[in-house]
C-alpha cells in the first residue's frame, strides 16, 4: 500500500512539473517561431560573425548559430549547407561549428526550465555560450595545428531548411508535447522502478566516479545521467522535483544544471551533427572531458562561496510549490 502511495504522489509531482514545463515551452517556443518568421534573428545575425572568425568559420554561420541557440539544433544545422556551400567547408569547420551548437541550443526554452530548478538563468546562460566559445576555440587551434580532419565534409544527410505552415507547426508542437508527457511519466516510474530493483545504483556506480570528478554527487547524479542521455527538458524536468522537495542541495542543483548546459542529449543530438558530417572525437568524446573539467572548476569557485554571495548572485530561492 506504501509503495502505491508514493508511485500515486510521484505521478501527480509529474503531472504538476509536466504542466510547468507546458507554460515554458508553449508560449516561448511560438515566440521565438514568430520573431523567426519576422527575420528579427536574420537581422540580428551579422553581430555574431566575429565569433565565428574567432573558431576559424565562415561568417556567415553566424545566422545558424544564432538560430540554434533561440530555435534549437534542428533550426540550426538545416541552414548550414544553404548558407555555406559544402564544398567549401572540412570536416574540421563542421565539427568545430556543431561544438558550438552542442554547447548552447534552445537557450530561452532550456535556460528557462533550468531557472525553474533554482540557478539564475542569467549566468547558466552566459557559462553555456561561453563554455561552447571556449570550446570550439580549443577545438579549432587543435585541428588547425594538427591538420587533423582536414578533409572535405561528407555528410550523410544535407537537411534543407522550410518554413511550415502554421498548422503543421502548431501540430508538431501538440504531438512533442504529448510525447513529453508520456516520456516524464515513464521516466518517473522508470527511475522508482530501477531504484527498488537496485539496477540504478549499478548504473550509478559507473557513472559516479566521472560524476564526482565534476563535484556531483547522490541524488543528483541520477538526476544529471537522466539529462545527460535524454536532455534538459527531462533531467532538468525532475531536477525541479526534487529541488523543491529539498532532497537534493541547492548547490550540488547549480552544478547538475552547469553539467547538463555542457553535455546533454548526447545520443540524440551527436547523432544529428555527425549525420551533417562532424566527427565524434569533437562532438562527443572531447566535449565530455570539457564538461567534466569545467563543472569542476565552477564547483570549487563555488565552495569559495559563502551562502549569502551564492544565493545572491547565483542561485534563486527555491520554491516549495510545485504547482506555482
Amino acid at each position: 500500500m506504501q509503495s502505491l502511495d508514493s508511485a500515486l504522489q510521484k505521478t501527480r509531482d509529474t503531472f504538476m512539473i509536466y504542466w510547468l514545463l507546458v507554460r515554458i515551452i508553449v508560449p516561448i517556443t511560438i515566440a521565438t517561431e514568430v520573431l523567426s518568421r519576422l527575420g528579427v534573428i536574420d537581422a540580428v545575425a551579422p553581430a555574431f560573425a566575429p565569433v565565428m572568425a574567432l573558431v576559424g568559420l565562415p561568417p556567415e554561420l553566424g545566422l545558424a548559430w544564432l538560430s540554434g541557440m533561440l530555435v534549437g539544433i534542428w533550426g540550426a544545422v538545416a541552414l548550414v549547407f544553404v548558407l555555406v556551400p559544402m564544398d567549401t567547408l572540412s570536416v574540421a569547420d563542421v565539427t568545430v561549428f556543431s561544438a558550438l551548437l552542442l554547447f548552447a541550443h534552445g537557450l530561452p526554452v532550456e535556460q528557462k526550465i533550468i531557472q525553474k530548478a533554482g540557478p539564475r538563468m542569467v549566468v547558466t546562460t552566459l557559462l553555456r555560450v561561453l563554455g561552447g566559445v571556449i570550446y570550439a576555440l580549443i577545438l579549432h587551434q587543435v585541428l588547425a595545428a594538427t591538420g587533423w580532419l582536414a578533409q572535405p565534409v561528407n555528410p550523410a544527410w544535407v537537411p534543407t531548411a522550410q518554413t511550415l505552415a502554421w498548422s503543421a507547426f502548431f501540430w508538431q508542437l501538440g504531438v512533442m508535447m504529448v510525447w513529453m508527457l508520456v516520456i516524464l511519466l515513464a521516466l518517473s516510474w522508470g527511475l522508482e522502478l530501477l531504484k527498488v530493483t537496485g539496477i540504478l545504483a549499478l548504473l550509478m556506480q559507473a557513472l559516479a566516479p566521472v560524476l564526482r570528478l565534476a563535484g556531483i554527487k547522490g541524488e543528483a547524479g541520477h538526476l544529471t545521467a537522466v539529462g545527460l542521455f535524454l536532455g534538459i527538458s527531462y533531467g532538468g524536468g525532475l531536477l525541479i522535483r526534487e529541488a523543491r522537495s529539498g532532497s537534493v542541495s541547492p548547490r550540488q542543483v547549480f552544478l547538475s544544471c552547469i553539467f547538463m548546459g555542457f553535455a546533454h542529449s548526447i545520443i540524440e543530438d551527436t547523432l544529428v551533427v555527425m549525420a551533417i558530417g562532424a566527427d565524434i572525437s569533437g562532438v562527443l568524446f572531447g566535449r565530455l572531458v570539457f564538461a567534466v573539467v569545467a563543472t569542476a572548476g565552477v564547483a570549487v569557485l563555488i565552495r569559495s562561496m559563502s551562502d549569502a554571495a551564492f544565493f545572491r548572485w547565483v542561485h534563486l530561492p527555491v520554491k516549495g510549490d510545485l504547482g506555482r
